[in-house]
């Protein structure tokens, strides 16, 4: 059975840190392997706006607000994403939300990163 179990968020105060993680079962690891995860973030009442994603092992990319603070990575043996937050500010509050690591076009169901300030 296909399941995406995500987690990591919580309350963090401004420069502190978190690692959100989405991991997939249920599928083969070939399959994962051929997947290019993808993080986004909504704030309530705004667009999603993306974050971050990875393709193949190292190639990856991110938004402007996120580059140099933020980390996407991958395990593919444990079919994995990550996404390691450093540095975070309290713009950076919002949903955040894997996409593309259970299936291509599938949602995780967002964790909530609240930073206090």
């Amino acid at each position: 059975q296909k399941q995406l179990v995500e987690s990591g968020g919580g309350v963090v105060q401004t420069g502190g840190s978190l690692r959100l993680s989405c991991r997939a079962s249920g599928i083969i690891t070939s399959v994962f392997n051929a997947y290019t995860p993808e993080w986004y973030r909504q704030v309530p009442g705004k667009e999603r706006e993306f974050i971050a994603r990875i393709s193949g092992i190292r190639d990856t990319e991110y938004s402007d607000t996120v580059k140099g603070r933020f980390t996407i990575s991958r395990d593919n043996s444990r079919k994995a994403v990550y996404l390691q937050m450093n540095s975070l500010k309290p713009e950076d509050t919002a949903v955040y939300y894997c996409a593309n690591v259970l299936a291509p076009g599938y949602w995780g169901k967002g964790i909530l990163v609240n930073v206090s300030s």
